[in-house]
């Protein structure tokens, strides 16, 4: 493991430590813990939340990818999140994936893929509505949901894996929260991403590798509808006009929200902060964004 991937480990848990200092479960969900949706209980695990008062009525269904760098996270960290997102009234899948370094790409897309798969052989035990298939996901997240969503509707970049998705699938809309989508190498050792990807890929980064993990480069007019988040202090603030240029040329449905101003600056992932305002407007916009394409 790089210096870069074992340090940001360590300050992204003191941040999520804080984040969600105090949180519990809300009185108002029912929660499923630790299904196992692979060969491998610690990294390919999931949860389901539901609100209590759906009872057994199918509820359309929103996939969580976490984010984390590629190196950090799992379905603890983003608990609270996705609890918040099913009070109202989805049912959210919070599931951890295999981490680089110890699993390299396409690890983390294969086991998003599975993740769905899970979702449709699953879908009478946990009351989802399969016509109604969500999915957001943050920061690395974004870039794996990114992918995965090329995964889907792109047939030349599916050729490339050994991996399929289920047949005719797509998910029926995403959001991408401060995402990356086209990564640049540095020549500079200290250079984050250049020290991530050395982890991520199995190769450390060839221009090849970099252009198989371009979101940008595999929209076409098939991608979903999608929510594209940034704001003030994003570091990753210039990232979605990349996708943005895709969509308007592939005529794809697209909503783009800048969140925060001069006087209200918000950080990387601020949605994330659901005891917060701006998190508050920002997941109610995005479950907003859901219900225009429920059946």
């Amino acid at each position: 493991m790089s210096k870069i991937s074992d340090d940001v480990r360590k300050a992204f848990k003191e941040t999520d430590d804080l984040r969600d200092l105090g949180l519990t479960t809300p009185d108002s969900i029912v929660r499923y813990d630790d299904i196992c949706y692979g060969e491998d209980a610690k990294w390919q695990s999931l949860d389901v939340y539901r609100p209590k008062n759906a009872g057994d009525e199918k509820l359309p269904v929103i996939v969580s990818v976490h984010g984390g760098a590629w190196v950090y996270g799992d379905k603890e960290r983003y608990s609270f999140y996705c609890m918040d997102l099913a009070t109202r009234g989805f049912a959210v899948v919070n599931f951890t994936y295999r981490l680089a370094p110890e699993f390299q790409f396409p690890a983390s897309l294969e086991d998003t893929n599975s993740v769905f798969k899970w979702v449709f052989a699953h879908a009478s035990e946990y009351c989802f509505d399969t016509e109604n298939v969500f999915a957001v996901g943050d920061s690395a997240g974004a870039h794996i949901l990114g992918l995965y969503s090329a995964f889907c509707t792109n047939k030349d970049y599916t050729k490339l894996f050994s991996f399929k998705p289920l047949e005719g699938f797509k998910p029926k809309a995403i959001v991408l929260n401060c995402g990356a989508f086209k990564l640049e190498l540095s020549d500079d050792p200290e250079d984050m991403n250049t020290g991530l990807m050395h982890d991520l890929m199995p190769n450390h980064g060839t221009e090849e590798e970099m252009e198989l993990i371009n979101v940008s480069s595999k929209v076409n007019s098939d991608f979903p509808p999608c929510f594209i988040v940034t704001a003030t202090g994003d570091f990753l603030i210039d990232q979605p006009a990349l996708m943005i240029d895709k969509f308007i040329k592939y005529s794809v449905p697209h909503e783009f929200h800048f969140y925060g101003d001069k006087d209200n600056e918000l950080g990387h992932v601020f949605m994330l902060r659901i005891r917060e305002d701006a998190a508050k407007i920002c997941n109610d916009e995005e479950c907003d964004f859901f219900r225009k394409f429920i059946n």
